[in-house]
């Protein structure tokens, strides 16, 4: 059976990408990290989602000392209300300096050692915050760097980096996640860690937006307000 590595944060998107990846017929190896972040509540979720999926799983403690992310700094506050076509022109402070950097070269590591033939990871450039280390021109130049420097790249195996989320709309992937059975109700998309979603950071408004124009509900949001937020 194929080996593939996937990046899980125990959101929609990384859900998404694990069960596209086990349906091609990967056997999944998940990895997960504590980097800081401002709550643990996406730990405990991927952790669940690994589970459910009956996937191998490991969480990597990586903090990133230097802050520098509202993501990382509990005092710095974050962006609220931002409206798509902001999202698409601004980099925001939830921004984390080089971490999907850090994140695949830990992947890359793994992969190596199990004769992987990917790594999967649910990064989008359409519904997205607008960072840098999610599109198309970073994966192809860090597909070129497993090629160039890696033992397996340069013995004619290299891993690839698949990112099949990236050209897909937010309801495309929810469409797509629902055909798969993907556990949505498990996934956590908001940057807070509260008993219920803000409904008004980046990641709630792009997840909320998705489901409105995927025309289903989010499983998440009937279990935290007994019904679909609208």
């Amino acid at each position: 059976m194929k080996e593939a590595v996937v990046l899980l944060s125990g959101g929609l998107d990384s859900t998404t990408v694990l069960y596209i990846a086990r349906d091609r017929g990967y056997r999944c190896n998940c990895l997960i990290f504590d980097y800081g972040q401002r709550h643990r509540k996406e730990i405990r979720q991927a952790v669940k989602i690994a589970k459910r999926a009956k996937c191998d799983y490991r969480v990597i403690k990586i903090p990133f000392p230097w802050q520098g992310s509202s993501l990382l700094d509990k005092n710095t506050k974050l962006p609220s209300n931002r409206s798509a076509e902001n999202m698409a022109e601004n980099i925001p402070s939830t921004y984390v300096p080089a971490r999907n950097t850090v994140f695949l070269s830990i992947a890359a590591g793994w992969a190596e050692t199990l004769v992987a033939d990917a790594i999967f990871i649910g990064a989008n450039a359409i519904d997205f915050s607008g960072y840098p280390d999610c599109r198309p021109e970073y994966f192809e130049a860090y597909n070129k760097l497993l090629r160039e420097g890696t033992r397996i790249g340069l013995e004619e195996k290299p891993i690839t980096i698949e990112a099949p989320l990236i050209d897909k709309k937010k309801s495309e992937i929810i469409k797509i996640g629902s055909g798969l059975m993907a556990p949505y109700g498990l996934t956590w998309s908001c940057y807070e860690g509260r008993r219920r979603p803000c409904l008004v950071c980046d990641a709630c408004l792009l997840r909320k937006k998705g489901f409105e124009e995927a025309g289903l509900e989010d499983p998440l949001m009937e279990a935290c307000y007994g019904r679909a937020k609208g």
